[in-house]
């Protein structure tokens, strides 16, 4: 049975004047480290941590110029890793487990790869080891990123309105705004294009690929990258990209196994 879990502690690292927000949902657990994808927050792993708890403590960042986390000035894959680095050197919890969705399966293999004393597992959802375009979120281009109310905000949003309306950031003025900024997640969708072979394959920690069985990445590449990393698994969910919420059972179910075999090695 999963555990329960008091509503998360949010808390601010500031990082050369500007503020990464992180979600810390507590408990005597082990440390995860959760990251979301593009256009989502720390808040999504709010069920998962529910369900891995009490085993496992989820900590849950808005990254770079999402949720409450301050905008950037870039959105490199070098800006990304450093928050995260600089986070976990702040928190100072030793070797995480780190688990991300889309752009934060990018960052977390990356930040394995490139800090490797930080890390000692990950799971990885959704995101290949060569990454391209075209782009999926040019939709958002003409997205207004503030409105003085909701009501316009959501209505100047069109058809994407209804995805967004329950994520809105009233701000202290009484305007509304995206909890991210179109243009920025534009350059940060490119900033993840070209090939990550070499981060992918830089560390033999274990590994937990999960791709959707209708994923935009190919059945040859998720193989290929489960072949030529050692101790990683493959597990093909059902849904696409968005396996987290269209095969929610089969998501925790993989990574409660995937957990248990890092406990059992660790303990």
């Amino acid at each position: 049975m999963p555990g329960t879990i008091s509503t998360p502690v949010r808390a601010t690292l500031e990082l050369d004047g500007r503020h990464l927000s992180y979600l810390d949902f507590g408990g005597p657990g082990r440390p995860l480290l959760a990251l979301h994808g593009h256009l989502d927050q720390g808040m999504m792993w709010s069920g998962l941590a529910a369900e891995l708890s009490p085993h496992w403590r989820v900590i849950a960042p808005d990254q770079r110029g999402h949720g409450e986390s301050d905008r950037a000035a870039d959105y490199s894959r070098e800006g990304y890793v450093a928050d995260l680095a600089a986070l976990l050197e702040h928190l100072d919890l030793g070797p995480v487990v780190v688990l991300g969705h889309s752009l934060g399966g990018l960052n977390a293999y990356q930040l394995a790869a490139r800090h490797p004393p930080l890390v000692l597992a990950m799971v990885v959802e959704e995101i290949g080891a060569v990454v391209s375009g075209p782009s999926r979120l040019d939709f958002l281009l003409p997205s207004p990123y503030e409105a003085a109310t909701r009501d316009e905000l959501v209505a100047g949003l069109g058809a994407a309105g209804p995805m967004f309306a329950n994520r809105l950031r009233r701000l202290p003025d009484g305007t509304w705004r995206l909890p991210f900024h179109p243009h920025d997640t534009i350059e940060s969708e490119r900033s993840n294009w070209g090939d990550h072979w070499a981060d992918w394959l830089a560390t033999d920690i274990p590994a937990l690929l999960l791709v959707g069985e209708d994923s935009p990445i190919t059945r040859g590449q998720a193989r290929e990258m489960a072949e030529r990393r050692p101790h990683t698994r493959l597990v093909t969910l059902h849904g696409d990209h968005f396996v987290h919420l269209q095969d929610p059972a089969g998501f925790t179910g993989a990574i409660q196994d995937f957990l248990r075999t890092i406990d059992a090695t660790s303990a």
